[in-house]
């Protein structure tokens, strides 16, 4: 990997890791269009590109992070709650996300992410008067439950959490807040789990180069940066049709190269 294409996809990582148009669907297609072949080394620099884009959500969040952990217990319990769903379904669900990691899938996926938004701006629970602590926990339970369909390539994490906090009658600021919080420890197990499973293989790794991890995670970073305070705003604002719509278009684009122009295999 050349490091100008490391630079496109830390660019890419970080312009739109913070938004709910699927980061992962955005890499996996440029790289279909680099012809780049998915290796251990390759998984590893999408790794260190996610490590980028997470500094900058620390960078970002520091104040409110700190303030959970030394003042807010009950909130940091709700999020330890959101992601228990997600560790039974990281086994049980490895079946459909071999399948659906074929690269035809991802037009498709992506189209489910488009009706994932609309429906999380259309449909809209009542919610009257102080949550009680059970729904609370019922309430991040699903979140945790809908934030498991995003081990599918294509499905957007955030689409699918800040989508169900809006159907369960969540404040729009609230349910993206939740979501970015809530990506911290899905980012950190999730990448923890992708090492090991790398080591656990026993195969030998393809050398990896040290200077494009550098630059991807330097990208990353730098327009993580630049993106999230944007991002954080304009989708406390609770208008997702936008990118519903961007991500129809993308899955019908994607699914179009995929299936019908010529690539060199």
């Amino acid at each position: 990997m050349s490091l100008i294409e490391a630079f496109i996809f830390g660019l890419l990582q970080g312009l739109t890791e913070f938004f709910p148009v699927s980061s992962s669907a955005h890499l996996k297609l440029v790289k279909l269009a680099f012809h780049l072949e998915k290796t251990e080394s390759q998984v590893i620099f999408d790794l260190v590109c996610h490590l980028g884009t997470l500094f900058a959500l620390f960078h970002f969040l520091r104040k409110e992070i700190f303030r959970i952990f030394y003042t807010d217990r009950r909130r940091l319990f709700l999020l330890f709650a959101a992601t228990l769903p997600l560790i039974p379904c990281y086994f049980l669900l490895k079946p459909l996300r071999d399948i659906a990691s074929e690269p035809q899938f991802l037009g498709p996926c992506l189209i489910c992410t488009a009706l994932i938004l609309f429906l999380g701006q259309k449909i809209r629970l009542q919610r009257t008067g102080t949550p009680t602590k059970k729904r609370e926990i019922r309430d991040v339970l699903l979140i945790g439950m809908m934030q498991s369909t995003a081990l599918i390539p294509g499905i957007s994490r955030s689409a699918s959490t800040i989508s169900c906090a809006n159907m369960l009658g969540w404040d729009p600021r609230e349910a993206v807040r939740f979501s970015f919080l809530l990506s911290i420890p899905t980012i950190i197990g999730g990448n923890c789990l992708e090492l090991l499973k790398i080591y656990l293989s026993q195969e030998a790794l393809e050398p990896i180069s040290l200077s494009a991890c550098g630059m991807g995670f330097f990208a990353s970073l730098t327009f993580g940066l630049l993106v999230i305070r944007f991002a954080l705003s304009y989708l406390e604002k609770g208008n997702l049709r936008p990118f519903a719509w961007y991500c129809l278009l993308f899955g019908i684009t994607a699914a179009i190269y995929i299936h019908f122009i010529p690539r060199e295999v």
